[in-house]
């Protein structure tokens, strides 16, 4: 979807973020983990997206610093995408991947019931942010490289909505 851009910044960050894993073991503790991960993005993805994922891991890390269960990750996500809603300006309903990710954080809420369990709640997350990114496509841009092309021409779902899930769902399948 898009102009090919957004598929090659997200290239660029998953090759990164290879050569990383292989070059040595990432840190174990989520906050360490998340925060160099930050790192990596800002130096190495480029563009918006890899300031925005830079911004959404670092604040995301801060929850996670002193405890790591469920509820913390449902608060990981919430800190991510309250630090890119301040600092990029888009909210839900913009045509970005916040749109995904807002779609995904709901369904992350339910990790913080009693007895919740991970791979069934980040599976209805990746559904939601699937979900979230398709109906991206009927969109009007208010946010993002999309709100300066014309709503007639915008004809796919929005590429940083669909990107976002598809990191959503490779978590997931790494987990299985």
């Amino acid at each position: 979807a898009g102009d090919g851009d957004c598929g090659h910044t997200h290239a660029r960050a998953a090759r990164a973020i290879q050569a990383w894993v292989h070059g040595r073991a990432p840190p174990a503790a989520p906050a360490r983990l998340l925060s160099a991960l930050a790192d990596l993005l800002l130096e190495k993805m480029g563009g918006s997206s890899g300031v925005l994922y830079g911004l959404f891991l670092t604040a995301a890390a801060r929850p996670l610093l002193h405890r790591s269960d469920l509820p913390a990750w449902a608060d990981a996500m919430d800190a991510g995408i309250e630090a890119m809603q301040r600092y990029g300006g888009a909210a839900p309903g913009d045509r970005t991947m916040l749109d995904s990710l807002c779609a995904a954080a709901q369904a992350l809420h339910a990790l913080r019931s009693p007895g919740a369990q991970l791979l069934p709640v980040l599976a209805t997350a990746v559904q939601s942010a699937e979900a979230a990114a398709e109906a991206t496509r009927t969109m009007e841009a208010g946010a993002g490289r999309a709100s300066y092309i014309s709503s007639a021409q915008l004809l796919q779902p929005d590429p940083g909505a669909v990107a976002a899930a598809a990191v959503l769902r490779a978590v997931l399948e790494g987990l299985q």
